[in-house]
């Protein structure tokens, strides 16, 4: 790789560190970093597998490529809702690993500068606020930041 190409590539990177995907979930407003993020899809049909975590629902053949779904609703300890026109699937990349996400609705891609990010309350909830990354302030309103790294580690959840 070339100097020109490392500075682009670097310049691409750059340009989505501040950048953030808006979904709901139970009218609770979430943001993603976008970099996660490889497309947004309609709901398709699901293929249940046994023994699977409870919030991951099954998995879906996207283009030939398998890959499981995680209903975030069932993730944060929500009930299970019907999905509607609006519910969505986030494919998410991690380092080669894919998962999607099946989200209520998406919303926006908006911008949330370093300097409108904080850390989480620091509190003794537990468990339910290690999804979370931080809290940004965008256009007036305080979206939760999810961590998608832990999001994406389901081992163990029965």
């Amino acid at each position: 790789m070339d100097t020109r190409d490392q500075t682009k590539m670097l310049a691409e990177l750059d340009a989505l560190e501040d950048r953030y995907l808006v979904f709901t979930i139970n009218e609770q407003s979430y943001a993603m970093e976008i970099h996660y993020v490889t497309e947004i899809i309609e709901m398709l049909p699901i293929t249940m597998v046994p023994f699977f975590p409870k919030s991951i629902k099954g998995i879906i053949n996207l283009r030939g490529n398998i890959i499981p779904l995680m209903d975030v609703r069932l993730r944060f300890g929500l009930p299970e809702q019907a999905y509607t026109e609006r519910t969505c699937i986030v494919i998410l990349n991690n380092e080669g690993i894919q998962l999607g996400l099946i989200v209520d609705a998406v919303q926006e891609v908006i911008n949330i500068p370093e300097n409108l990010r904080m850390p989480p309350p620091d509190t003794q909830i537990g468990e339910s606020i290690r999804y979370i990354k931080g809290v940004g302030n965008a256009s007036g309103e305080m979206q939760l930041l999810l961590n998608c790294d832990m999001l994406m580690v389901v081992q163990g959840e029965l």
